[in-house]
């Protein structure tokens, strides 16, 4: 992973390129925001590992804490931005749902399940692919209030940069900067993904 996105990991703008990429991927969820933050918390835990060598952490790498910090609010932000378009464009975002089958039904089972008041869905679907998306827009076209839905947005994003941030970190520490290390990661990011797009089609009682 390290050799994918190369210097940057080595340059303050890897805060930069994270963030926007988290703030985009709810618009445009094919992004690789989970890879970024995974790849970057590495580079922090490769510099750690370098620290009995070097004999101290070089300044050029990420910090950890920065990366959760940053990751957590750009989730929020993009959440919030796409909460606030869907919201004010309620007409055509129906629309546009309506003329896809797929979309429909994830409308159909968001819109249940939000009025059960299910706030864990928003948590749970910020694991899946397009999860984040369709909540998010689909909250605000259901017009949820932003005081309903803000917190379980900031618990989702504060639950997702954790975790991703310490499928890197750990993972590098534990196996090295390496190709199983990111093997690992890359797979257990695929579950969650998986277990979490269980969840939300799984049909409720």
């Amino acid at each position: 992973m390290l050799e994918t996105v190369g210097p940057l990991t080595g340059s303050p703008w890897i805060y930069a390129v994270v963030a926007l990429s988290i703030l985009l991927d709810v618009f445009l969820p094919l992004l690789p925001s989970g890879v970024l933050v995974i790849t970057a918390a590495a580079a922090a835990a490769a510099a750690v590992t370098d620290v009995g060598v070097a004999g101290r952490v070089p300044q050029e790498v990420p910090d950890v804490l920065g990366l959760l910090v940053i990751a957590t609010t750009a989730s929020v932000l993009g959440d919030l931005v796409a909460h606030q378009v869907a919201w004010r464009g309620g007409a055509r975002w129906d629309r546009a749902v309506a003329r896809s089958r797929r979309l429909s039904r994830a409308q159909e089972r968001l819109g249940t399940a939000l009025s059960r008041g299910g706030g864990a869905l928003v948590v749970i679907a910020r694991f899946a692919p397009a999860g984040r998306s369709v909540v998010s827009l689909g909250a605000g076209a259901a017009r949820r209030r932003v005081g309903e839905f803000l917190p379980w947005s900031a618990l989702a994003g504060v639950a997702w940069a954790g975790y991703s941030v310490g499928l890197g970190y750990f993972g590098a520490q534990w196996l090295g900067v390496t190709w199983l290390a990111t093997a690992v990661s890359l797979c257990a990011v695929a579950a969650a993904g998986a277990l979490a797009t269980y969840l939300v089609r799984r049909p409720q009682a």
